[in-house]
């Protein structure tokens, strides 16, 4: 009894101690060298809250008046989300079938599908409107193309993830009737996922309206247009005004994309 009561309960032993201080030291060191080797520079801390104090004044107040010149703008990086979006669900479909295993013919198509959403994953939205706006010229044209291509693999992530979750009896049923692989896809896999496929893509609108509206820094239409050439202006006034309108257009998707994703649930 005497040398039970000695003893003291420990969550982890000496070697877990150990690996656990080597893990966060490096995890410090990690932090302290990147801070050193990018030279970081706290002296603009201090002045911050002036410099911010300053810019409200020149914001204040925002110009009503250019509110009528934002307005198709506006509209149109509604219409570049909405568009685009439409485009990647559609075309994330394919990609989708092709990155889960459980639907993809064979491991080269499964590979090829995983290909597909890395990449189009990996490069931010603003690269691919460089990009298209290269191939495709300046406008909203070129936004919408980098919007949908950034957006298949999201979709085709998510969506490869569900048809993995899928229950097989009811393909194998369709299947026992002759149906062609079409026609099981159609009729037994696609009902399963279609209330994910509604919520993920109105979820991926929601965030493509906030990508929109960043587009025009690389000309590739929108709002985003006259955010950039306000601001190159030093038209504060308007710059606030342009960011009342964006952050109503995203209050706005927000509440739209909510109760859509609550009536598919």
């Amino acid at each position: 009894m005497a040398a039970e009561a000695g003893r003291r309960w420990q969550r982890f032993d000496a070697g877990q101690r150990i690996r656990r201080t080597a893990v966060f030291l490096l995890a410090m060191g990690t932090v302290v060298g990147s801070w050193l080797y990018m030279g970081l520079d706290l002296q603009y801390v201090w002045t911050a809250p002036r410099e911010l104090m300053d810019l409200a004044v020149r914001m204040f107040p925002p110009n009503w008046a250019y509110t009528t010149e934002i307005v198709l703008p506006l509209i149109e990086t509604v219409h570049i989300a909405v568009v685009g979006t439409i485009l990647a669900v559609t075309a994330s479909l394919p990609v989708a079938f092709l990155a889960a295993e459980n639907t993809t013919p064979n491991r080269v198509t499964y590979a090829i599908g995983k290909l597909i959403v890395t990449v189009t994953r990996s490069v931010h939205v603003v690269i691919w409107a460089l990009v298209f706006v290269v191939m495709l010229g300046p406008g909203a044209f070129a936004g919408m193309v980098a919007i949908a291509v950034r957006s298949i693999g999201f979709v085709a992530k998510l969506l490869g993830e569900e048809i993995e979750e899928i229950e097989f009896d009811q393909v194998e049923a369709i299947r026992a009737t002759g149906a062609s692989s079409f026609q099981v896809l159609l009729y037994s896999v696609i009902p399963q996922i279609k209330p994910a496929l509604v919520g993920i893509g109105v979820y991926r609108w929601d965030i493509n309206v906030r990508s929109a509206t960043i587009l025009g820094a690389v000309g590739a239409g929108g709002i985003g247009v006259q955010l950039f050439n306000s601001v190159d202006a030093f038209r504060w006034s308007s710059v606030l005004m342009i960011l009342i309108a964006i952050l109503g257009i995203v209050l706005l998707s927000e509440t739209i994309s909510a109760r859509a994703r609550a009536m598919v649930r």
